[in-house]
């Protein structure tokens, strides 16, 4: 699918919705399942608010297709265009900015967030990333969780900050690994519990009782602890029809 279908980042003219349901701007690098998750919820009336852009900063992404097809704004702000990590996360606020969003959601983003960014939208970000945090920053999270043994592993959703996969956790979701697990079944067991989580915790924040207040996450008007909430193993694989291992 070529970048032509789809709207060009010197787009001009561009005029916001009335106002009425929240907004939401979504960013994504790749096929965006976790975009199709939340686009599911909001077309079942799940995710307390409007998908009003999707942004990717790959040409070539599936999400922006999946974008496409579900009637939303689809943005290509490809980042080899510009000649600095600042430049274009300045272009990347403009864009963000014409859609007037409450709530921006990074979505499979795969890119390093300069502080000033951070700082524009502090509050308003959040992100979803395969580790139960703070175990796991970064990349490689099924390699690293096999390689150690853990017997334990999941994913996250938490409020972005300038620190990378730091900020305060919202919502996690458990996944007791298995003797026989490899990194493929790791990911897709942990891509099921994502697309269970995630639309959770951005219709909470929609509906305003998840915050991010002093540095902390708050869940109505409480602080939350530092793991957030979790979601047990055994809980998620009822909620996903997941057979469970007794043994």
């Amino acid at each position: 699918m070529s970048s032509t279908d789809y709207s060009s980042d010197t787009l001009n003219g561009m005029t916001p919705d009335p106002v009425g349901a929240r907004r939401v701007v979504v960013l994504i690098s790749g096929s965006g399942s976790n975009l199709q998750a939340l686009i599911d919820a909001q077309q079942h009336d799940r995710l307390g608010g409007e998908i009003v852009a999707v942004i990717s900063n790959e040409p070539d992404a599936y999400g922006l297709k999946r974008a496409h097809e579900a009637g939303i704004e689809a943005v290509v702000l490809p980042h080899r265009e510009y000649d600095s990590r600042d430049a274009y996360d300045g272009a990347l606020i403009k864009v963000i900015e014409r859609h007037e969003p409450d709530v921006i959601i990074l979505a499979g983003f795969m890119r390093i967030l300069t502080p000033r960014f951070v700082q524009r939208f502090l509050g308003r970000m959040l992100n979803i990333h395969p580790s139960l945090l703070p175990a796991y920053q970064g990349l490689n999270t099924h390699a690293r969780a096999l390689a150690d043994g853990a017997s334990h592993h999941g994913c996250s959703v938490h409020f972005v900050t300038e620190e990378l996969d730091g900020g305060p956790v919202v919502l996690q979701a458990e996944l007791q690994v298995s003797a026989d697990d490899t990194v493929e079944t790791l990911k897709e067991k942990v891509h099921a519990r994502e697309h269970l989580i995630f639309p959770i915790a951005v219709q909470w924040f929609l509906e305003g009782r998840l915050q991010y207040t002093a540095e902390t996450a708050t869940m109505d008007g409480h602080p939350l602890p530092p793991y957030g909430m979790r979601l047990s193993h055994a809980d998620a694989a009822e909620e996903l029809d997941e057979e469970i291992d007794d043994a």
